[in-house]
């Protein structure tokens, strides 16, 4: 055997190991064999290199010698330069649970096991709630009406309460409805389609809240006495917990509890003097029960040692001596939301959310509570915004007719309903898909991130495209604009729970690189444990599987990027088969990018916010493009959906290439960023973005009545009639469809085209000259008085008149 021959065999099977990811017991063999060889093939290895190879093999392999030699120093060097980790940080770190997350972190997502993850159902209880009270409510819904009086009507308050619209979270024995995490994402997108400041009323109660606290920290007596009440509305909730100086950074909160003394039901006992101010608390001014968190101070040691107690939560009855919540601020949507303060306001112990026991555990019990509510609600607010937008927006640029074609043809038009109606699908695919990671006990606190700041980011995008595409009709507030209160919306969506530039840069990926990471977290923990021989050993073990990791990502990266992703073992899916492969390649070297950025910068890395905002990006990506073949999977790979579903993976796949393009030209080390691109990408960008004639694929569903546009819009409200806004133009685009093949024989008969405002005599001429008959012409006048019902602009007089709330309008339609 040629020497060439020999060490062309010993690169490949080293490449056959890291990419398999072998052991090192494995590689040693292999090793040994090879030398073996190169002896037996050539003149033999020295007794020297013998000895390297053997004191090599024996240093990596004898875990006690090992530990001794080379962990014991890489542990004290890791100890320095690990970056200090806030008490707030690592509550965060600690906080909820890893996922799918994990497994796109690994480089080498299982596949078979995200598709044979139960799709979320709903239980008949649930849909019959959905089905009943919550279409009930629906119909009561005048958002026009609620936006101008900036508040729900009495009647809707009273029907929220009386069908436990506030108790959804709430067990059953403690007279709540116990719905699933579905069945609560599904109630507040059928809600937010008809009003948004109703579905912001009831997520809140449901979400990050008194509820949610009480059900998991709450003491048996504070369980038994509130919880019944939140269920069936005697108290109405709200959580203050963002102040003027402490929005993101909970560490800088300024509301202060001193432990004291005080009477309480005229007893003497132990609380808290707490003093504070609060602000963007929703339902904070018509709260009954007032949620806080503050930062807890034993100054005099009456708990024990003196000193800073950490971040407490309380609930606090919003009579009490004190509290001040009547102020309100505008955000722009009518639902309840503005400051609160305290002065001197005394909380006994006994308001603390599990008693004494949970003093200074706040911010931990906040960041788990998180890690649900934040992967229900916001992200379904959003989605519900898409579906509305797909299903007006679409029908709306059917009717609406210039130069006498439906602005749908026109390109400029298509390109925005192609990305509206993608964008939907892909918001929808993530909400089922974390709502089932949901169901299966999971508290995704990085996918949670994801999904808020993905879906709230793609509201924004499809909201203003769907206003491009209506224009003044969209601008003009009044009755019959069903897109304004979406967009006032937006501003809310992008900046609560979590601003989104922050949710990007500082969890996303910041958390998501320790917490998802399968051995980083190990590491730092090993670092900071006290027992230091356990450190060790436990720093040893993670160490050397992370090095074996790194390699084996760096080598998966770059063989699937020269092109073996064609040959990588996915399930067969049929027309997902080729996205799962192209998944698995980015997993990879998404995998290698991060773990280069981790050693190369360290703790500097969560100040580099550009640099782990792409890297959050890539992490989004692939996670939104994993749920789009979930979820085509789930509905039984509809053909009718491929236009869909092609265009949702492929939009976050070139998305998620491009952002590590980015990674590798503005790498702040010299010389790295070439290296991370030479493995993750070593032919360049390969993933395009969807194509043009994709997008008109997609705009034909989202423009035509089909079983693709009914599940893109499930979940929708609206009442097929005249009266209903959103209903007028789903009406027209039917009826003007129908209309359709009468409009060409008017046209062939009269040589006149028939607009909305201009087609009375075409149809009577055609009708006399025997071209239509009667239930012809019926159907044109039908179709043409929808479409100019559709294409009006509400209009007011010189007066507005008040109305018997004090602040509504009288609007005027046109036409």
């Amino acid at each position: 055997m040629t020497p060439l021959v020999t060490v062309i065999l010993i690169v490949a099977v080293a490449l056959a190991l890291a990419f398999r990811r072998s052991s090192l017991t494995t590689w040693t063999g292999c090793a040994a064999g090879a030398a073996l060889l190169v002896h037996l093939s050539g003149d033999g290895l020295s007794i020297v290199t013998w000895t390297v190879l053997a004191i090599s093999a024996a240093m990596l392999n004898l875990k006690g010698l090992r530990r001794r030699l080379l962990s014991a120093r890489l542990l004290r060097w890791f100890r320095k330069s690990l970056p200090p980790i806030s008490a707030t940080e690592k509550e965060a770190l600690d906080a909820g649970t890893v996922w799918w997350d994990g497994e796109l972190f690994s480089g080498q997502p299982e596949w078979k096991r995200l598709l044979d993850t139960p799709s979320p159902e709903l239980s008949a209880e649930e849909k019959a709630y959905l089905d009943g009270p919550v279409s009930t409510l629906c119909g009561m819904l005048d958002d026009w009406s609620i936006e101008n009086d900036q508040d729900l009507p009495p009647e809707v308050w009273k029907f929220l309460k009386q069908e436990k619209f506030f108790g959804m979270i709430i067990p059953k024995q403690y007279g709540g409805l116990e719905f699933s995490a579905r069945a609560q994402s599904d109630v507040i997108v059928r809600i937010a389609s008809r009003s948004l400041a109703t579905a912001v009323t009831v997520m809140v109660p449901n979400s990050l809240g008194p509820g949610e606290l009480l059900m998991h920290y709450g003491t048996k007596e504070q369980k038994d006495h509130y919880l019944p009440r939140l269920a069936d509305g005697r108290e109405v909730p709200a959580f203050a917990l963002t102040g003027p100086m402490s929005g993101s950074d909970a560490g800088g909160m300024s509301d202060v509890g001193v432990v004291c003394r005080g009477t309480y039901q005229g007893r003497d006992t132990l609380g808290f003097r707490v003093n504070w101010s609060k602000r963007y608390i929703t339902l904070g001014p018509v709260c009954s029960l007032l949620g806080l968190a503050f930062r807890a101070e034993d100054p005099d040691g009456l708990l024990g040692p003196a000193g800073n107690l950490g971040i407490t939560c309380a609930l606090i009855p919003t009579d009490t001596p004190g509290v001040d919540t009547g102020m309100r601020h505008d955000p722009g949507s009518a639902f309840q939301n503005g400051p609160n303060s305290g002065k001197d306001v005394f909380v006994p112990m006994e308001w603390i959310i599990g008693g004494q026991a949970q003093v200074g555990k706040g911010w931990k019990m906040l960041m788990e509570c998180l890690a649900v509510g934040r992967a229900i609600s916001l992200p379904a607010l959003a989605t519900a915004s898409g579906k509305l937008a797909s299903l007006s927006t679409g029908a709306y640029a059917r009717v609406r007719r210039q130069f006498r074609t439906p602005i749908a043809r026109f390109e400029g038009v298509d390109e925005m309903l192609a990305r509206i109606g993608g964008l939907t699908y892909t918001m929808e695919s993530g909400r089922l898909m974390t709502a089932g990671a949901l169901a299966l006990g999971h508290k995704p606190s990085v996918i949670s991130a994801i999904l808020k700041y993905n879906n709230t980011e793609s509201m924004r995008t499809v909201v203003n495209a769907a206003m491009d595409v209506h224009a003044g009709k969209a601008v003009c507030r009044g009755p019959s604009n069903y897109l304004n209160s979406a967009y006032q919306a937006v501003p809310v969506a992008i900046t609560v729970e979590g601003a989104n530039i922050l949710t990007r840069t500082m969890i996303v990926f910041g958390q998501g690189a320790i917490r998802c990471h399968p051995f980083v977290l190990k590491e730092m923990l090993a670092a900071s444990d006290l027992d230091q021989r356990r450190g060790l050993e436990d720093f040893d073990k993670a160490l050397f599987a992370h090095m074996g990791f790194t390699l084996s990502n760096a080598v998966r990266s770059l063989i699937l990027g020269l092109g073996g992703d064609r040959f990588v073992p996915v399930p067969e899916i049929g027309a997902g088969t080729a996205h799962l492969r192209r998944l698995s390649r980015l997993s990879a070297a998404f995998a290698f990018a991060a773990d280069i950025a981790l050693l190369t910068l360290g703790g500097d890395l969560k100040r580099r916010e550009k640099l782990s905002g792409r890297f959050a990006d890539v992490l989004s990506q692939l996670y939104l493009a994993s749920a789009a073949i979930k979820r085509f999977e789930d509905d039984g790979r509809p053909d009718s959906d491929l236009p869909l579903f092609h265009w949702s993976v492929e939009e976050s796949l070139a998305i998620a290439e491009e952002r590590l393009h980015q990674i590798c030209a503005n790498f702040p080390i010299r010389g790295v960023g070439a290296l991370i691109r030479l493995f993750a990408l070593p032919l360049g960008r390969r993933l395009r973005p969807p194509s043009d004639r994709l997008g008109t694929e997609v705009t034909r569903i989202l423009t035509e009545p089909g079983a693709a546009r009914d599940r893109l819009v499930s979940g929708v409200y609206f009442e097929a009639t005249r009266e209903d806004p959103v209903g007028v133009v789903e009406l027209a685009m039917h009826k003007g469809i129908a209309a359709e093949p009468v409009e060409k024989k008017i046209r062939k008969a009269t040589g006149r085209h028939v607009t909305p405002f201009d087609y009375e005599e075409a149809v009577s001429e055609a009708l006399q000259a025997g071209e239509i008959n009667q239930l012809e012409a019926r159907a044109v006048h039908e179709a043409m008085d929808l479409a100019a019902k559709t294409i009006d602009v509400d209009s007011f007089g010189e007066s507005r008149p008040v109305s018997e709330t004090g602040s509504g309008t009288e609007a005027v339609l046109t036409g």
